[in-house]
Order: structure tokens, then C-alpha cells, then sequence
């Protein structure tokens, strides 16, 4: 169960996207959804063999209010609490009273707030896209009150789910600790590989790309350590390097220097991207999980140069996999070196087979097949 219109264009929903395409590799999947941010699921949900498409659409009036009022009550944050539908939980409980279905899964914690009574009679898993205490009070907490709250109310879900998929190992010792009794299980984000055709650079250019969401706060504080901390430094031995920024959210020019291009979103840019690019980067310096653009951009076949919060959730080797960076200068001399080692394409071929092994969608299907 998700509690929007399953459709792609943030982390969120790819990941929703492809833990939906694992789970209908092995015996299909009915995906319910409330309407909300898209009219209709998108051409990508709606391609997805074997998938049943269940739409309810949420009320907006006294009902929604108590339920929200409910939510609250039993310690839900508000953030939320504002997300939880009746008509929503009525359907899934109806969905899941049916004998011939199998598991029940509720994606992100609204849903599985939603779903706190159900999971009392019946077991449901607690498909998390982040350790939301982990992280949360480092950016913005509007809408989730206190550290202690939001831990608690994490910890029930946790407690009362029959089963919790994180999405790397460090979250799942960071539940396990907040959580002892908690049963959970390393669910990794993906890309479908299996669809992505390794990029043949059509440039000559030195360019990096950084393919983000940058409405998103530790994007935008990535971008700032790049723009004011790494470049100027690879620019005193490098001065023709130009980044292409590509993703919505940024309201105004990212720079004044002409060396710096914002793209903007459009579908299929980041494909266009890649092939001008000599190498992608990751600079996070903050947030949870695992990005999915470095994920891809492993599984385009560009080396990566990331930093240690980008890649601690990924099993990945540093100068095997991606070059790993923590200062700017170490991300710096990087760089640098990727970018006079013509795309470094043996770091560029080890990261993709390691995309393929790990963090394809037919590798997740294994794993919840197990």
C-alpha cells in the first residue's frame, strides 16, 4: 500500500518502483494507492508485468479530519498524521482479508501508521525508505515534532511490524538499536539495469554531472560544497571543467560562473547527461538511505566520485567501485584524476557489475523471494 499516485520523479518513488517490480517478479502484485500529487500512475508503474493498479481516492472532509485527529492522538507526527486516509486503510484491510493474497506491505511510515491495527491481527511488513530519526532533525523537522517523538513513534512501527525492510546494513543496526526486538531485513534500493545501456561519451568536454533532486535540503548542501569548496580548487589545475546540474528544484542560478549549467529537469535528460559526461558525482554530506543516482549512474557506466555519507549505506570499495572523498580537497584531487584518466573505465566497468550483482531489480527479486 502507498499513500500516492505511484508515479517517478523522486527517490521515493523509485524506490517504491523497485521494490513493486522484485515483488511481481515473484507471483505478481496488487498495488493500492491513494490519489494524491498525480492523476494517474504513470506509464513505468502501469508497464510493470503481472502488477493489478487499485485506486482509491481519499476524502477531504470530517472523516479525513478524525482520522488525522486519530493519527495524532496515538502519536502520530503531524507531517504523517496528514497522509493517513480512511478509505485508504478500509480498502487495504478489505484487500488483505482475502484469503488468496499473500503479503502485506505498507511503504513508507505513513502507511504503516495506516496500517498500526491491521498489523495487530495480521503480519505486516514495513517497507522503510529511510531511518527517519537518524537524520531528520539535522535538516528540516517541521511537521515531526521532537527527536524523542519521532524516535518513539519509529520505534512502534518498528515493533509492530512482522518484518522491516531497510535499505542498507548501517540501517539496519541503527533499527536494531533503537528497536532490539525488531525482525528486519537488508532491502537495498535498485535501478533496472537490465535497461540501462552503458553510456559512450559523445564529448571530448571535461564535464562532471551531479543528477539530484534539489528541492531536497542535503542536495542543495551537497551542490553548495561543490560550487564554493571543490571546484575552485580543480579549477586551479583544470580550468576548462564544467558541471552540468541536472533535476528540479532550484528556483535560481546555481552559479554565475558559465561553467556551471542548470539543466532543469526533463524526462530522459539525465540519459543525455551521462553520455556528456566524463563522471558523476555525489558530494551528500547529510540525509538517509542510499541515492539512487549514484545507483544509476553505476549502472550507466560513469565512474563515481562520492562521498563517504553518499555511499554508506552501498557495499562498495573504494578505488574499485567509485572514488570515495571526505574533505574537499581529497574530492578535489579526484576529480582531477578521474578527469585526466579519460573517465578512469575500469573504476566506470567494476561500478556497473557491481550495480548488476547488487542493485538490480532482478537482484532484489531474489532477495524477496527468500
Amino acid at each position: 500500500m502507498v499513500t500516492h499516485t505511484p508515479a517517478l520523479g523522486s527517490g521515493r518513488a523509485m524506490r517504491t518502483y523497485g521494490v513493486a517490480r522484485a515483488l511481481a517478479l515473484n507471483g505478481g502484485l496488487t498495488l493500492l494507492y491513494a490519489r494524491f500529487g498525480a492523476d494517474e500512475p504513470d506509464a513505468a508503474f502501469r508497464a510493470i508485468p503481472d502488477i493489478e493498479l487499485h485506486e482509491v481516492v481519499p476524502s477531504r472532509g470530517a472523516r479525513r479530519l478524525l482520522a488525522y485527529g486519530a493519527a495524532r492522538v496515538s502519536g502520530v507526527p503531524d507531517a504523517f498524521a496528514r497522509g493517513v486516509s480512511p478509505e485508504l486503510t478500509r480498502a487495504a484491510r478489505r484487500l488483505a482479508a482475502d484469503p488468496r493474497r499473500g503479503r502485506v506491505i505498507a511503504d513508507g511510515p505513513t502507511a504503516a501508521a495506516a496500517l498500526g491495527r491491521l498489523a495487530r491481527e495480521r503480519p505486516v511488513i514495513y517497507n522503510a525508505h529511510n531511518l527517519e530519526s537518524s537524520f531528520r532533525h539535522d535538516l528540516d523537522a517541521r511537521g515531526l515534532g521532537s527527536p524523542r517523538a519521532l524516535r518513539a513513534f519509529e520505534r512502534r512501527l518498528l515493533a509492530g511490524a512482522a518484518e522491516s525492510w531497510m535499505v542498507s546494513e548501517s540501517d539496519v543496526l541503527a533499527a536494531h538499536e533503537l528497536c532490539p526486538q525488531a525482525r528486519l531485513r537488508t532491502v537495498p534500493n535498485v535501478v533496472d539495469v537490465a535497461a540501462i545501456a552503458p553510456v559512450s561519451r559523445t564529448t571530448g568536454e571535461r564535464r562532471a554531472v551531479f543528477v539530484a533532486d534539489f528541492a531536497y535540503e542535503p542536495n542543495r548542501n551537497g551542490l553548495r560544497f561543490l560550487l564554493e569548496d571543490v571546484l575552485p580548487l580543480v579549477w586551479s589545475e583544470l580550468p576548462d571543467v564544467r558541471l552540468a546540474l541536472v533535476g528540479g528544484g532550484l528556483d535560481r542560478p546555481a552559479s554565475e560562473d558559465a561553467r556551471v549549467e542548470a539543466l532543469g529537469f526533463v524526462k530522459d535528460l539525465a540519459r543525455e547527461a551521462y553520455a556528456h559526461a566524463t563522471c558523476a558525482l555525489a558530494p551528500l554530506l547529510q540525509g538517509g538511505g542510499t541515492p539512487l543516482k549514484l545507483i544509476e549512474a553505476l549502472a550507466y557506466e560513469l565512474p563515481v566520485i562520492a562521498t563517504p555519507r553518499a555511499v554508506a549505506g552501498l557495499e562498495v570499495r573504494d578505488g574499485e567501485h567509485c572514488l570515495v572523498a571526505d574533505s574537499a580537497a581529497e574530492f578535489a584531487a579526484a576529480l582531477v584524476a578521474v578527469l585526466r584518466d579519460h573517465g578512469s573505465p575500469e573504476l566506470a566497468r567494476r561500478g556497473r557489475e557491481l550495480a548488476a550483482e547488487r542493485y538490480s531489480i532482478e537482484a532484489l527479486g531474489r532477495i524477496l523471494a527468500e
